[in-house]
């Protein structure tokens, strides 16, 4: 299936490895031009250079800590400078710390207020206008399917990212009449860095102990996050704009 993106430019973030990876791979299959970003440089060129030579896509990497207001101004300054605008933006961050309430001090709530909230406010507000002016644009973020049921033991994770589900929401509202979709994509249990060392193992002993209780019987790959993404960004999902998919393998047990 054409996802009718190709000549699209696209940012994605934390794209060195996981799902922001697997999401940059789906878009440049599907001919998105690539502006790719986290905070190791080194590694943000390999994952380029595999990026370049499997899809053929144009990629741009740009090292930024996405806790950091001037690097992301830098960030999406750079990418429109390089393609003449942006089209897509895909906000992924790493998680927070685990642990239970107790365990986290006012620093601790700081960086994961920074971290997941005020980097799509702000990722957001920069590329807003660059979508405007086409009067077309996509904009996903990346959530957990804690914003639906609360994971045990992440309590950082499940207050952030729900005040990131409520400003996605609201910004589908605002910006559909600029032709702007706003979705939000919630991971189950991905095979990343992440879940393995939520499950303190190897990657067998992870695949194996955290299938538990998911209906399709196994962990997800971080390209059937990515696939979910690039739909999400394409022509075809063209009337989509609001909603929170999950892609859990039907592990979340709510009827929404």
């Amino acid at each position: 299936m054409d996802l009718g993106i190709g000549g699209k430019t696209a940012l994605v973030c934390g794209a060195s490895k996981g799902i922001g990876q697997a999401t940059a791979l789906a878009l440049g299959r599907e001919g998105a031009r690539l502006a790719i970003c986290a905070r190791d440089q080194a590694v943000l060129e390999t994952t380029a250079a595999d990026l370049r030579a499997t899809t053929g896509a144009e990629v741009l990497a740009i090292a930024a800590d996405l806790r950091d207001g001037a690097a992301i101004e830098w960030l999406v300054r750079e990418t429109a400078a390089r393609y003449g605008g942006l089209d897509i933006l895909v906000n992924n961050t790493g998680g927070p710390p685990a642990g239970p309430f107790e365990k986290h001090d006012d620093a601790a709530w700081q960086a994961a207020f920074e971290t997941l909230l005020l980097s799509v406010v702000r990722l957001t507000r920069l590329a807003v206008p660059h979508m405007r002016r086409g009067q077309w644009g996509r904009i996903v973020t990346v959530t957990s399917t804690s914003v639906k049921q609360p994971i045990t033991n992440l309590v950082l994770s499940n207050s952030l990212r729900a005040a990131v589900t409520g400003l996605c929401k609201t910004l589908a509202t605002e910006l559909a009449p600029d032709g702007i979709t706003v979705n939000t994509v919630a991971p189950g249990r991905i095979l990343t860095d992440r879940l393995t060392s939520l499950y303190g193992g190897d990657e067998a002993t992870t695949r194996r102990t955290a299938a538990a209780g998911i209906p399709l019987g196994r962990v997800g790959e971080p390209l059937d996050m990515g696939r979910a993404i690039a739909y999400l960004c394409s022509e075809h999902a063209n009337y989509i704009t609001g909603v929170t998919l999950q892609v859990d393998g039907g592990l979340t047990s709510g009827l929404f």
